[in-house]
């Protein structure tokens, strides 16, 4: 590996949004966008990085679509399936992982013991220690949780250097870069600065969960190629959230 791409941080939590399976503007899960994350995570593992990927489900599912003002779908309904939809992409991520060699386990908050591990924190520690990469799905396993919040929070658990947010965007910006041009990209960040700022960035909890642990989160482009591997390697890319700036 290139020297300037070193690993800086030993065990990584990488959040992925259900967007970043498929193409801008589609849903469903895209086999080119899958396959660009399985290879930069494979280098990643190769690299020696304990590497956990939380999976998001919006690309296929979002509950608050059937929960807004619904009288037929509860909203707690709404939240379950797109824990399912977060296992739908999980699997598909780890047959891609697979398929380029990689060895994965994949474990879910909602069980369903055909298709995933249930989600024991001291199995997925031990997972990790043995190099696999642990794909993590089912959210928490409870409604109203955001997959944010369950990133902060299996990154907490699991005792992670640092936890990735990949995006769509470069970081994290004063407004919505599309639709203010004087938008300005902030480098560093506070916890307190985000919640002060309402910067929607993470949900308050998620963001509140990663103060309390003082765990520090970068959110970053990762449709970039090797963008993983630099924010891996402590590049300065994205926005970094941590407790001083």
């Amino acid at each position: 590996m290139d020297d300037t791409l070193k690993p800086k941080y030993k065990r990584v939590i990488l959040k992925l949004s259900g967007e970043s399976f498929g193409k801008a503007g589609y849903s469903g899960i895209d086999l080119d966008e899958m396959l660009s994350i399985a290879r930069q995570a494979k280098r990643v593992h190769d690299s020696g990085v304990e590497l956990g990927v939380v999976v998001g489900g919006g690309n296929i599912l979002r509950g608050a679509q059937f929960s807004a003002g619904s009288e037929v779908i509860k909203d707690s309904t709404a939240d379950y399936m797109g824990m399912l939809a977060t296992v739908m992409n999980g699997l598909a991520l780890q047959d891609a992982m697979e398929s380029l060699g990689c060895e994965t386990r994949m474990m879910s908050a909602v069980p369903m013991d055909m298709v995933a591990e249930p989600y024991i924190r001291r199995r997925a520690e031990r997972h990790l220690r043995k190099k696999l990469i642990v794909i993590l799905a089912g959210g928490t396993g409870n409604p109203f949780v955001t997959t944010d919040t369950a990133a902060a929070l299996r990154a907490r658990e699991l005792q992670a250097d640092i936890l990735l947010k990949a995006t769509k965007v470069d970081g994290v910006y004063s407004a919505n870069p599309d639709l203010n041009p004087h938008a300005v990209r902030y480098e560093k960040l506070t916890y307190d600065q985000v919640i002060r700022d309402n910067l929607r960035v993470m949900d308050i909890a998620a963001i509140e969960m990663a103060r309390t642990a003082k765990l520090p989160i970068l959110v970053f482009d990762f449709k970039r190629e090797g963008n993983i591997e630099r924010a891996i390697a402590g590049h300065t890319i994205g926005t970094i959230i941590s407790e001083g700036k």
